[in-house]
């Protein structure tokens, strides 16, 4: 019966029009009014750490109005797919991890560069596209060559954040976006789902982040889907033996095997929070702390049986408010990851393509 109701809401998933095909992986994310496109909004910011060159009120001046358009234009496309909350989430972080914070992403093909869109972990994955350049040519009205894409994927993170039920924060502005793309940072940089503990602190530390960012920013997953293909290998041959992950909840993984078959049905898709998967809260910790965590890099952080992780895991299952408000200095940090700033890059007009 549980097998039956898993499939049944998976398939009800599937056949919605507010979801779509992708797996959001760190779906990495906030006010409603502007002032810089910093602060304000449903949930009082909690402040967190700054960058030099970087600043809340970096377009207080320039453009006020910035972070009403974000959060405009994130209200419809999430209200039509609520996933797109954790693929926008999901933007910012492969983002920050390749190059730093430059919208990199975000570009296409150019004569000099391959696009980061045809790495590994971005191909036929990352989605959310259309929102961000619904999002830059709305800004470029209002304010021309203004709004770098950089902070227009930062606005985004926090606004699908805090819309689905999540916290809210200061965030410091005044990004400026790249000028090439790094397809083997993309390939390099960003951690698989199949990472143990180990290799997640490892790509982490490589950002300057640490486990309590590791485990905050995981924490991500408490919204949006994953395809079969990203947990498959914990259902039939998690090491190399032609047997499941021990510690996934049996009943867990039998449900997990009526969405995912041996063979075929790798974009077949299932909720990262089985419990409740288009609302930011901290379900993810407690399904991990009986089993239920989708992906490796998910349980792991429980399983890999180190002493930290461990720890936050469970205090941040007892403790929704410890964990919005860890994540939402994580994400700050996150976003202070090697910046462009004064008149080093550009501010693109269209966030595909260089000027």
């Amino acid at each position: 019966m549980a097998s039956f109701k898993l499939l049944f809401a998976t398939l009800t998933l599937l056949s919605s029009s507010t979801f779509c095909l992708a797996y959001p992986g760190f779906n990495f994310g906030w006010g409603h009014r502007g002032g810089g496109g910093g602060g304000g909004g449903v949930s009082r910011p909690v402040g967190g750490l700054r960058s030099s060159g970087l600043s809340p009120g970096f377009y207080s001046q320039s453009c006020p109005q910035a972070n009403d358009i974000v959060m405009s234009v994130l209200k419809s496309a999430i209200s039509k797919d609520p996933r797109m909350a954790a693929s926008l989430l999901r933007l910012h972080f492969h983002d920050c991890f390749v190059q730093g914070c430059d919208a990199s992403v975000l570009l296409d093909d150019h004569p000099t560069f391959v696009s980061e869109k045809k790495s590994g972990p971005n191909k036929n994955s990352l989605r959310g596209f259309e929102v961000i350049d619904e999002i830059k040519a709305k800004l470029e009205q209002a304010c021309p060559e203004t709004v770098s894409c950089a902070d227009i994927l930062a606005l985004a993170a926090r606004g699908s954040t805090v819309l689905s039920g999540g916290p809210n924060w200061e965030l410091p502005l005044g990004r400026r976006d790249s000028k090439k793309a790094s397809l083997n940072g993309s390939n390099n940089n960003i951690p698989p789902p199949n990472s143990t503990i180990q290799n997640l602190l490892t790509f982490f530390r490589r950002q300057g982040l640490n486990e309590v960012d590791l485990v905050s920013l995981s924490g991500a997953h408490t919204l949006g889907m994953a395809r079969c293909t990203t947990f498959k290998q914990r259902l039939y041959n998690q090491n190399g033996n032609n047997q499941p992950d021990s510690t996934l909840e049996r009943s867990y993984y039998h449900d997990l095997k009526a969405v995912c078959p041996k063979t075929g049905g790798d974009n077949n898709i299932s909720p990262l929070d089985l419990a409740s998967p288009a609302t930011f809260d901290n379900t993810y910790f407690k399904l991990i702390m009986s089993g239920k965590g989708l992906l490796t890099s998910d349980q792991v952080l429980l399983s890999g049986n180190l002493g930290k992780p461990m720890q936050l895991v469970k205090d941040f299952a007892d403790d929704h408010t410890l964990f919005f408000n860890h994540f939402a200095r994580s994400m700050v940090k996150m976003g202070n990851i090697r910046p462009i700033t004064g008149n080093k890059g550009e501010v693109r007009k269209n966030c595909r393509r260089v000027n």
